[in-house]
Order: structure tokens, then C-alpha cells, then sequence
């Protein structure tokens, strides 16, 4: 059996890297469970999507976690669903009915995952090496591991926003430069006889 060895960066963290060889008969959706299992910070309950590219990074066909034509059909009329589907048909298959030798035409052929559109993780993978795989090793696998994706802001913890604001709103400041409540009072009511409200 052959296999494919593919490194995968991040667009969001420099230090990110991932090496993963994988079965040339092995489809896109055990690629996929390869990554979420190897990524902290992915959520395994959200979509995603490969995107098979040319040299230059341009997606040329879309190969998704899920079959979106069902949902599409109950929106759209007979004859658009007809010339939709066609277009489809052409352009995305889901992953696991997508084998990765299929879609593989290039020694250092490109693609894009993408992950979780709602908060979205943009990987970008490249083929860096295919050869006999070696025996007694079970593929997927990931054969290098360096960086984490930085948090989500909508992940982070309260105390992390509570510790973020105490640092922002503290300053050195003498005991004069804050009014009590008497001063206060004063302040509005100067400010009432000055627009003629009293």
C-alpha cells in the first residue's frame, strides 16, 4: 500500500505544524478525523470542507464533511434544482465517499481545510512526500506535532476577560482624584443652575 505524507500549517499561528501520512485508499473523512483528533481547539460537531487547489492556492473543487443538496432542495424550484445539481455534481463530494488518490494529480499537490464556519480554522496542506507504507503501522498518523491554535475569543474564560479588564482600567492615582458621593451631588447640582434647569 502506498501512502501520502502531508504537512499542514495554519494561517493563524506561525509555529503551527502537522505531518500526517495517510493510506492512498484512505478516504477524506479519515483525513478529516485525523486532524480533529490531532488539533486541540477543533470541535469535532462542526462542518468542514476540504478544498482540492492548483500551485497558485485557487480551490478548484470543494469536497464536504456533509451532503448539503437535500437541504437545498426543499428552497429551490424544479428547474434550478436541476441545473444546481449538475453544477454539484461537478464541483463537491462529500469526504467519505472521496478517496485521496483519486483527487491526487500532483507530486506536491495543494489543499485547504476549513473548519467550523461559524468560528473558522483555515489549514493549509501540501503533499510532501508519497511511498510504501511501512508494516504493523495503522494510517492515518501523525508523525509531527509542533504549535497550538490560539484560543477562540468566544472560548476563553470569564476570569480571562475579568483579569484582561482589571489590567486596563488600573492606574496609579492619589486619593484626590476621586470624588465621593457629596462631591457629586455638588457637580449636578452646578450643572443644573448652569443650564437654567433649577
Amino acid at each position: 500500500m502506498y501512502i501520502y505524507k502531508f504537512r499542514v500549517l495554519n494561517d493563524e499561528t506561525d509555529g503551527f505544524v502537522r505531518d500526517f501520512e495517510i493510506g492512498a485508499k484512505q478516504t477524506f473523512k479519515d483525513f478529516h478525523n485525523a486532524i480533529i483528533e490531532n488539533v486541540k481547539g477543533l470541535n469535532a460537531k462542526e462542518l468542514a470542507s476540504f478544498y482540492i487547489c492548483d500551485r497558485k492556492w485557487n480551490k478548484v473543487k470543494e469536497i464536504t464533511l456533509l451532503d448539503m443538496d437535500a437541504d437545498m432542495e426543499e428552497f429551490q424550484q424544479e428547474e434550478e434544482i436541476e441545473e444546481q445539481d449538475q453544477y454539484l455534481r461537478n464541483k463537491k463530494t462529500t469526504m467519505d465517499e472521496a478517496v485521496l488518490c483519486n483527487f491526487i494529480d500532483d507530486p506536491h499537490q495543494r489543499m485547504i481545510y476549513e473548519q467550523d464556519f461559524m468560528h473558522p480554522h483555515t489549514f493549509y496542506i501540501e503533499l510532501i512526500k508519497s511511498c510504501e507504507a511501512k508494516e504493523n503501522k495503522k494510517y492515518p498518523l501523525c508523525t509531527h506535532s509542533c504549535g497550538e491554535l490560539p484560543k477562540p475569543l468566544h472560548l476563553r474564560k470569564e476570569e480571562d476577560f475579568d483579569d484582561l479588564l482589571e489590567e486596563e482600567n488600573s492606574f496609579d492615582a492619589d486619593e484626590d482624584d476621586y470624588y465621593d458621593s457629596d462631591d457629586l451631588d455638588g457637580l449636578s447640582t452646578d450643572l443644573s443652575e448652569d443650564m437654567g434647569l433649577m
